[in-house]
Formats: structure tokens, C-alpha cells, sequence
């Protein structure tokens, strides 16, 4: 194996124009994996080698052809977004956030370069993963949509190491994601010299699915024979545009998948995000109707609705009980882009649902961990989450709410428009999972997961552990800018 600083240039002995005909080819080959984990719908296997390619060329390149092959290959992972971002942003604002997110790319790669040259020694393995981390935990604590898509989430359905996230969050997965394609490109690019880190990573790696293998193992019964829950989800959309027989169809169709549900033995029926937005008097004859439904099949509802009035536009979910009693009210914190102009809620709701303590969140709410927090500190044991997806960014809408559970250590149930009807536990099992559709709708009926208190420590150790890697960081970026030798 070649030393990295000692290897000669990777395209070496060829003309100018092959050497760059053959970097570009390097470059675009690099993209491919990245094309199939950096979109709403990841790869998951993949997730763990798709950046191999790239930080193995940029330590194999000069600096300046790193770089161009580095924002190369970064854009065409990225450009897997372009249709879920155009249903979302205009166009200029589409190509925006590819350029930022491209650029975020060409500083974490050439930093984690410019470390591994300037102090060739094992510890450098972690600069790559440190940074992604730091990364993340600023985009999740301050951008309007927080960390979607973060390449943690591609592990969502991998159950061993996703237990991690009850350990350390999202920033403990996302850290082991980044550490192997990072071991790896050193062990390649520098050889036997990284091979006791590399070493070290494969140690920290298998400690980490055999320790969540054992946790998913030893947890108890995924709900077998517990009380029935049921999802009723029709991707029509109530609008000010909608003949007034259709939107009485939509809703005579929900009290039927209410009732045929309630029929079957569910002891819930959870309705999706925001089914149409009303008027106060409108959305006072919708209460009225489905708090008597509730009462007359004996089930617990959950419905969202959107409620327009003279102080604004809110999202709401509505919990009706079985007696009949005025529904809870909970209404959205985070919101999307196409509902900016709603106000945004603040307040958490907890209520004793079928003998077991349920929270109520809606939709991008739960793309949040410290909403997830709250609600694991409340003492929730179940969350109910009606929620309207985007049709691309179903699996990743489902997973990234799923991730919240195994975080809290509470089960999930998710109903969304234009995705997915799914119930998982607190260990991430998905237990049952449909898509949406349209008229007459889809639904879903599934015994509740077990709720048992499911102890986490990501709660107060993910925040830190990520607050950490932004420290590091900083420190790593301050030390790679001291003077290193040319290359």
C-alpha cells in the first residue's frame, strides 16, 4: 500500500486530457452511490460505502482536484432531491439548497484531506464523522426543517444499529454511519499505518450491532394480542375548490372506515394530518359529528383539521373519546413550508387513550427530537400522529418519526396523506404498514405495541454527544488550518 503523501497523483503518466477525461469519469462514478442515499429514499446498505469513493479520490488528488471532484460528485448525489424539492420550492431555491448542501460536502471532505496530510496519525479517522455530526446537530437546532433527510435516517429500518439512537440519538447513529466509509478510505489511501485505527472503528462498529442486536432480541413481544388500533387515511384533500358533495363524500367515507374499524375490534381509529380547513362553524359541525361517532361505536378518534378564524389559520389534531366528552385539542408546532401563514402551536398533550398514556403530535412535529423529548419525559408510551406527506417523502416521514420512538422509548402510530399508514414499537419494529390512496382510502388495523417503560438514555446523551462533535469541530478546523505541506 501507498503512503498518502508519498503516492504519486492518482491519474499520474497519462496526457492533460486524459488525466481529466478520467478524473471526471472518477468523479461521476463517485456520485452514483451518492445518488442513492442522499434522497428521500436512501439505500440503507449503501449508506455505509457511498461516501468511500469520495474521500478516497480527495486524498488521492491535489487539493484544487479534490475539490472540483468532491462539488462534482456531491451535486449528482444531491440532484435525487430535484423532484421532491421542486413539489416543495421554486426553482431558484431548489438549485439554492443544492449548492449549499454541495458545499457543506466540499468543506467537511477537504477538511477531513487537509487533517489526514498535515498530521498523518490514527485519530485523524475521526475528523470526517465529527464534522457531519456537528453539522447536523446545528442544522437540527436551528434551521426551519431541522435536520431532514440526515443520513442517519437511512438506518431506520437496519434494527440493530438503530438501537444506537436510544444510546446517543440521531448524532450517535449518524457518527458510526460516518466512521467506516472514513476507517476504510484511510486504510485504502494510507495502508498498514491507519490499520490499528481501522481496527479500532471495526471494533466500535460490531460493539454497536451486537449490542442493539441483544436490546431488539431481549425486548418483549411486539404487541401480539394486545388491543386493536386502527388507520383510515384517504389522500383527498378538502379545498376551498371542492364541490360541496365530493368534501361530503370524503367525510361520510371516514365515518365509515370509523365504524367498520370500530366493527373489527379497534379501540382507536387514527385519521390523518389537516383533512380539510374550515370555518368555525364548519369545523364546529365536523366536531360535532365525529364526537357523537366516538361516542355511538365506543372508540377513542383522532382527526386533523385545519381551523380558519378571524386570528389565523391553525393545524389541529382533535382527540375524541368514547364518552362523548368535547375533544382534546393539540395543535402543530413545527410547520411546513406550504403553511407558513398558520400559527404555531406551543402547548403538548398527554391523555390516558385505552388505559395506556398517548401524546399527540402532528406530522413534522416529530421530525423534531426535542418535541420527542418532551413527550418521552411526560411519560408518553404511545404517540398518535396524523400527518400528510409529500408522496416522495413517505418512507422517510414514517422513518424519521419512528427514530423518535427508539429515542423516547415509546411506540408510534402514524397515519399520513400521500403516505404511509404504519404502527411501530420503541425498538423500531415496524409492525404493520400500508401505503395511502385515494377514494375510498386505505386502512390498516393492528394490535398496539406493547408498552412497557423501554429505558433510553438519548433524551439527555444525543445533545451532548453532539454538542460535543461541534466543539470538536471547531477544534479540528482550527488545526487544519495551521500551515501543512503542499499537496
Amino acid at each position: 500500500m501507498l503512503n498518502i503523501l508519498s503516492a504519486p497523483p492518482l491519474f499520474a503518466g497519462s496526457g492533460v486530457l486524459r488525466a481529466r477525461l478520467a478524473q471526471l469519469a472518477a468523479a461521476l462514478a463517485a456520485g452514483l452511490p451518492l445518488y442513492w442515499v442522499l434522497g428521500p429514499q436512501p439505500v440503507g446498505w449503501l449508506a455505509w460505502l457511498a461516501p468511500l469513493p469520495v474521500l478516497w479520490l480527495a486524498l488521492r488528488s491535489s487539493r484544487r482536484d479534490a475539490a472540483w471532484m468532491t462539488l462534482l460528485a456531491s451535486v449528482l448525489g444531491l440532484s435525487s432531491n430535484f423532484s421532491y424539492f421542486r413539489l416543495l420550492m421554486p426553482m431558484p431555491a431548489v438549485l439554492a439548497v443544492i449548492a449549499v448542501k454541495a458545499l457543506l460536502w466540499l468543506l467537511v471532505v477537504l477538511a477531513t484531506r487537509r487533517l489526514v496530510l498535515r498530521y498523518r496519525a490514527g485519530w485523524t479517522v475521526l475528523a470526517y464523522p465529527v464534522l457531519w455530526v456537528a453539522i447536523d446537530t446545528v442544522m437540527a437546532a436551528s434551521l426551519p426543517d431541522g435536520n431532514w433527510g440526515s443520513l442517519a435516517y437511512s438506518q431506520a429500518d437496519n434494527l440493530a444499529v438503530l438501537q444506537v439512537a436510544a444510546l446517543a440519538g440521531v448524532p450517535g447513529l449518524l457518527f458510526l454511519l460516518c466512521l467506516a466509509p472514513s476507517a476504510l478510505a484511510l486504510l485504502l489511501a494510507g495502508g498498514r499505518a491507519y490499520a490499528p485505527a481501522a481496527g479500532a472503528a471495526a471494533l466500535l462498529l460490531a460493539a454497536a450491532f451486537a449490542g442493539g442486536a441483544w436490546r431488539v432480541h431481549g425486548a418483549p413481544g411486539a404487541g401480539a394480542g394486545g388491543p386493536l388500533a386502527g388507520l383510515a387515511v384517504i389522500d383527498d384533500f378538502i379545498g376551498p375548490a371542492t364541490p360541496p358533495a365530493r368534501a361530503q363524500a370524503v367525510w361520510d367515507q371516514y365515518a365509515r372506515h370509523v365504524a367498520q374499524l370500530a366493527g373489527q375490534g379497534a379501540r382507536l381509529v387514527l385519521l390523518p394530518e389537516k383533512i380539510a380547513v374550515l370555518a368555525p362553524a364548519q369545523a364546529d359541525a365536523v366536531r360535532q359529528r365525529f364526537q357523537a361517532l366516538a361516542r355511538h361505536a365506543g372508540v377513542w378518534i383522532i382527526l386533523g383539521i385545519g381551523v380558519q378564524d378571524a386570528a389565523g389559520r391553525r393545524n389541529l389534531a382533535w382527540l375524541f373519546a368514547p364518552d362523548g366528552a368535547a375533544p382534546v385539542s393539540y395543535q402543530k408546532h413545527h410547520l411546513a413550508p406550504p403553511e407558513r401563514d398558520f400559527l404555531a402551536g406551543s402547548a403538548y398533550a398527554v391523555q390516558p387513550v385505552a388505559g395506556l398514556a398517548m401524546g399527540l403530535a402532528i406530522c413534522k412535529d416529530m421530525h423534531f427530537a426535542p418535541l420527542g423529548q418532551a413527550y418521552g419525559a411526560a411519560g408518553a408510551r404511545v404517540m398518535l400522529v396524523p400527518a400528510w406527506d409529500f408522496q416522495l417523502d413517505g418512507w422517510m416521514g414514517a422513518r424519521m418519526t419512528l427514530v423518535r420512538g427508539v429515542e423516547n422509548g415509546y411506540a408510534v402510530l402514524r397515519a399520513a396523506r400521500e403516505g404511509r399508514l404504519t404502527v411501530s414499537d420503541a425498538h423500531g419494529r415496524v409492525l404493520a404498514e400500508q401505503a395511502s390512496s385515494a377514494m375510498p382510502g386505505s386502512t390498516l388495523l393492528a394490535p398496539l405495541p406493547a408498552a412497557l417503560p423501554v429505558a433510553t438514555w438519548a433524551g439527555w446523551l444525543g445533545p451532548l454527544f453532539g454538542w460535543l462533535c461541534v466543539a470538536l469541530a471547531l477544534l479540528f478546523l482550527g488545526m487544519g488550518r495551521r500551515t501543512a505541506p503542499a499537496a
